[in-house]
């Protein structure tokens, strides 16, 4: 009984260690040092504030890229439109229930970098967009459909500045535009599906995102860069009065920042400040995207719904968030109005 013991805690301590390894095992800000009297130089007295404010935007970048990619590449559309002549123009919401670190409720360590579990919350988090498809060239005809048809694609993305009592956001522009085509596989016809295959390119404009905890500390994540490029293989079948859509796809995520904390602390009774940065830090995270769309057609336009998820890839942090881990798997929807002609 006790070997059975002993191997259980050894398996047990071998599963934490997996755990843990999926983790940062380091700080990325600077460690600083310690003084003669034990009292932290500037930045270590500043370092847990700057890891926290690296795992933060490691938190959020992936919930960005998500916002920004969404889906359809033209929600309710899976079939080049048919040549030069033709135009399809779309608004629609991309929205998910995402998890917003609570800043204020942060307690910095002035002692270096201390793993901890950080408070998150639920919030419905989303960004809207309008695109357009403009038709290029109808294909090639066969008996029952064209193949290698093409529509050039737009999209713009607006984005808005955020200021609440301890957390601001602030791009540079409020509007980012997205540009990409769709080639056409199969063209839709009353017996044949459209298939397509699509490639769009989403920005986000640079923007700075700051936060102050209760006691006075600022986290700052600046010159936040999120560009996404997406690429979906879309089937789509017309049936009058509604319209199906389904697709699968994978996205990619380049995401970069500039990282700094600034403190004011309490050490042993001694009243400390510093602040401490990570100048330039970067993320890569590619994602499989599975979506579907459903449709009701009206004289004039589409009501479109889509619902999807995006999942895959690994994110690193340091510290551990209440909500789940940053590379957790991500349901969204979307809806939308279509205008075709």
């Amino acid at each position: 009984m006790k070997k059975m013991l002993m191997m259980a805690g050894v398996a047990m301590m071998s599963s934490a260690g997996v755990v843990f390894a999926q983790g940062l095992q380091q700080s990325p800000c600077p460690p600083g040092s310690t003084g003669a009297l034990g009292i932290p130089d500037q930045q270590k007295a500043a370092q847990d504030a700057c890891t926290m404010a690296y795992d933060v935007y490691q938190f959020m970048a992936p919930q960005l890229g998500v916002a920004l990619a969404g889906g359809n590449a033209t929600i309710g559309q899976g079939s080049v439109l048919g040549g030069l002549g033709h135009f399809s123009i779309g608004v629609r919401g991309n929205v998910f229930s995402g998890q917003l670190p609570q800043v204020d409720q942060f307690n910095p360590s002035p002692n270096g970098a201390q793993r901890t579990t950080l408070p998150s919350k639920s919030q419905v988090l989303g960004l809207p967009t309008a695109d357009a498809a403009i038709g290029i060239f109808k294909g090639i005809p066969l008996a029952l459909t064209n193949i290698g048809g093409i529509d050039a694609l737009v999209s713009a993305t607006y984005v808005p500045t955020i200021n609440s009592s301890n957390v601001s956001i602030k791009p540079s522009s409020s509007t980012q535009f997205g540009y990409g085509a769709r080639v056409g596989l199969l063209s839709e016809s009353l017996v044949v599906p459209g298939v397509s295959l699509t490639y769009l390119k989403r920005d986000l404009p640079t923007t700075d995102i700051i936060g102050s905890t209760n006691t006075g500390d600022t986290l700052s994540v600046l010159n936040t860069k999120v560009n996404t490029t997406a690429w979906r293989l879309v089937a789509s079948k017309s049936f009058i009065i509604f319209g199906l859509v389904a697709g699968v796809g994978q996205d990619k995520y380049d995401q970069s920042a500039s990282i700094s904390a600034t403190v004011h602390e309490t050490f042993n009774g001694v009243p400390i400040s510093g602040s401490t940065s990570v100048p330039s830090t970067s993320q890569t995270l590619t994602r499989t995207n599975m979506f579907a769309d459903v449709s009701l057609n009206l004289p004039l336009f589409k009501i479109v719904g889509e619902v999807g998820q995006a999942s895959g890839g690994t994110v690193n942090t340091f510290n551990s968030f209440s909500g789940g881990s940053a590379d957790r798997s991500q349901v969204y929807g979307s809806v939308g109005l279509r205008l075709s002609w």
